[in-house]
């Protein structure tokens, strides 16, 4: 529910920025302030990754997901009454995008710890298989939906985002058992330091690609998902990216890793087939000027993302102490959110500078 939640309050808050700046902006300088909440969601977390991460690995990993969990809905809920008396503007939007960041920053890595307290080690791969499943339906019906409460009005958008945190919160707070990790001794800055050397010992922090050309959506990136136009003169029809993304999921839902490796380079080898593939679509996707084309390489990207993300995840969480996942997790999400809102900026400035990518359905498609 909170990732669904976090699609679609991502998804209005691009659209209320790229609306307000269309009045009086073009194109590009709409598309770029859209990207600067990429930008603006981005600087928490690499200014507070360090310390969420020791936090994860300090204290209770679900108080830690509750108090997020709170931030959160009440940035929400600001943004639901800002809509509802058409108040909105883009400081105020970029306001609440960095208390937003602010608290997804300490989010990430309490939720990448937390998962391996609930499940035991052998049944930990297929859990991380339907928590990807679970993300990734959410980025694939999340777009749609919010265009959808869109239509009614961007404050029922954020209304229902905030019931979802809500239920979230909820779900979170009916888990049993431990939830508070062994703490090592040591002053903060010490076990900040101990975590960066481990990171730096075994290798352990998986990067992405930074940039993510090619169609963009108002947010300034290409956005694989159901419901989300390309260009300034869309098709009527959805990209997609559910089919190969799903069932790249459910590949390794039924069969995991047929052996665990020990080391995070071991199990890379596994990664580096779905980077290339990753790649190659991009390029056929950023090239193509036919519909069907980008839908299938999107849906050939999405399936390859789906694979690559279930292998890392399962090597930083099985790999790693249970006492240091926490920051660990911290600089994986550093290159997570490089690879995202980072990259949704560099989109935008290259939509500004550049132009954006336009792509005209023929007439039979467009009805």
């Amino acid at each position: 529910m909170g990732s669904l939640g976090s699609q679609i309050q991502s998804v209005t808050m691009g659209w209320q920025v790229y609306d307000i700046s269309r009045r009086t902006l073009g194109v590009e300088q709409s598309a770029f302030n859209v990207s600067l909440i990429g930008l603006i969601t981005f600087g928490p977390l690499i200014v507070l990754a360090l310390p969420a991460g020791e936090s994860a690995d300090r204290y209770d990993r679900r108080l830690v997901l509750l108090m997020c969990y709170a931030g959160e809905t009440t940035a929400v809920a600001a943004l639901a009454w800002i809509a509802l008396n058409h108040m909105a503007t883009p400081p105020l939007l970029f306001a609440l995008a960095f208390l937003f960041g602010t608290s997804r920053a300490f989010f990430g890595p309490a939720m990448t710890a937390l998962a391996p307290m609930m499940v035991s080690r052998d049944l930990l791969p297929r859990a991380i298989v339907w928590n990807s499943l679970a993300g990734q339906s959410a980025s694939v019906a999340g777009p749609a939906i919010a265009g959808l409460l869109i239509a009614i009005s961007p404050g029922a958008a954020y209304l229902a985002t905030a019931v979802l945190y809500l239920g979230a919160a909820a779900a979170l707070i009916s888990i049993g058992g431990n939830t508070k990790p062994q703490v090592q001794p040591g002053s903060r800055l010490a076990l900040v330091r101990e975590g960066l050397a481990y990171v730096w010992a075994k290798q352990g922090g998986p990067g992405r690609d930074l940039a993510r050309p090619g169609g963009r959506d108002p947010r300034g990136r290409h956005r694989p998902a159901a419901g989300v136009r390309q260009g300034r003169a869309p098709c009527r029809r959805p990209g997609f990216r559910h089919p190969a993304g799903r069932a790249g999921a459910g590949r390794f839902g039924g069969r995991p890793l047929s052996r665990q490796p020990s080391d995070p380079l071991e199990g890379g080898k596994e990664d580096a087939p779905c980077r290339c593939i990753y790649g190659a679509a991009t390029v056929v996707f950023g090239l193509s000027k036919s519909l069907w084309l980008s839908v299938t390489a999107l849906a050939v990207l999405g399936g390859a993302d789906m694979l690559s993300v279930f292998v890392r995840q399962t090597l930083v969480q099985l790999v790693t102490p249970d006492p240091m996942r926490g920051r660990v997790g911290a600089v994986s999400g550093v290159f997570i959110g490089a690879s995202n809102e980072l990259g949704e900026f560099e989109s935008g400035v290259a939509a500004r500078f550049l132009g954006p990518v336009e792509r005209r359905c023929s007439a039979a498609s467009a009805h």
